[in-house]
């Protein structure tokens, strides 16, 4: 018996009995890391198991966020001081590897996910605590200096442990994919500790395991201009929803709205979706390609391909919605008139 429905608005909202529910097995935590609150439900374990489980999946994320922040004193700062110095610096395996994962995925979405763009984000004032406030977007000019030398993730070199880059206009920022990343950890935690039935939450995006007792853990999509959700998914084993929209985060000055989601190749903001929501099996890989399909706006289905993507839905901003044929078969539209567009993935 469903108790209560809690909907979480941020590119995704989560339906799942409360951990007050007298159903038992069912468990809810919360606490917060990457500035936002993540949500954790298990079902079929101990309260002693559930509470074990929360706080190593804290020690998890906290891990991440120190290791890959992008303004704040951690391993990633370091990275981009060694680059800027056009010096080279000492990375472990772990850190090469996710470099590696984010260069490939780069590249497979044509640069429009793109890694190494932090100074970018930083002239349009989103690499700080308080991005939201007012203020004057980036002129034009500074903008056009940043294009003449787009940097990518090509003009990383990582060899026997040492990171380099040729490229000093290169600065590192995984906003648009350490989330992914760090729900995959929590998630390969939990698997280690013999839970098969959870679901991560990070401020809207989440990966899910197993089911919620008898039925599958159930995903809506919110709606990009109104209120409530748009649609729900119903989870297949192991699968990850990750969404990005034009409305998450943004900062306005007179009376025009700044979206962060940043398109490199005109160093503004995308401006052909208002969001994007894509089902992966890997966490990481939906975050980063939400990011890219996003940016690609029309071209969408061409870069999911590159990108070995399947499950797509585009909301335009005239309010009409294209998914991809996998996604159509397993999304329910709840708050939308018209019939989606369905376009293949070339």
């Amino acid at each position: 018996m469903i108790l209560s429905l809690r909907f979480l608005f941020f590119g995704l909202c989560l339906a799942f009995i409360t951990a007050c529910s007298n159903e038992p097995g069912a468990r809810q935590a919360k606490f917060y890391a990457f500035g936002t609150e993540i949500d954790v439900s298990l079902y079929g374990v101990s309260e002693e198991a559930a509470n074990n489980t929360v706080n190593a999946l804290e020690v998890s994320f906290s891990a991440v966020d120190n290791t890959w922040h992008a303004w704040r004193p951690s391993t990633l700062h370091d990275i981009n001081r060694a680059i800027a110095d056009q010096q080279t610096i000492t990375i472990n395996q772990d850190i090469a590897d996710l470099i590696q994962l984010a260069t490939s995925l780069a590249q497979n979405s044509e640069h429009l996910f793109n890694p190494a763009a932090g100074k970018l984000f930083e002239l349009w004032g989103f690499h700080q605590d308080n991005w939201f406030d007012s203020r004057p977007p980036p002129t034009q000019q500074q903008i056009d200096d940043w294009i003449l030398n787009v940097p990518n993730m090509k003009a990383i070199t990582i060899q026997n442990g040492q990171l380099s880059s040729h490229n000093p206009n290169v600065k590192l920022g995984f906003g648009g994919f350490a989330k992914g990343f760090a729900v995959d950890q929590a998630i390969l935690t939990l698997q280690n500790q013999g839970i098969h039935n959870a679901l991560v939450n990070i401020g809207g995006d989440l990966r899910a395991i197993g089911q919620h007792g008898e039925r599958p853990w159930i995903i809506g999509v919110r709606h990009p201009r109104q209120d409530g959700m748009l649609a729900t998914i119903a989870i297949k084993g192991d699968e990850s929803v990750f969404t990005s929209g034009d409305y998450e985060r943004f900062f306005e000055y007179q009376g025009q709205r700044y979206p962060h989601i940043l398109d490199p190749r005109t160093g503004r903001p995308a401006d052909q979706a208002t969001s994007v929501t894509v089902l992966n099996d890997n966490a990481a890989i939906a975050d980063a390609a939400a990011t890219a399909l996003f940016v690609a706006g029309h071209n969408w289905p061409h870069i999911a391909a590159a990108m070995g993507i399947k499950h797509v839905m585009l909301v335009r901003p005239d309010g009409e919605i294209e998914v991809s044929p996998d996604m159509f078969e397993r999304v329910t539209f709840i708050n939308h008139d018209s019939a989606a567009i369905i376009r293949a993935i070339d």
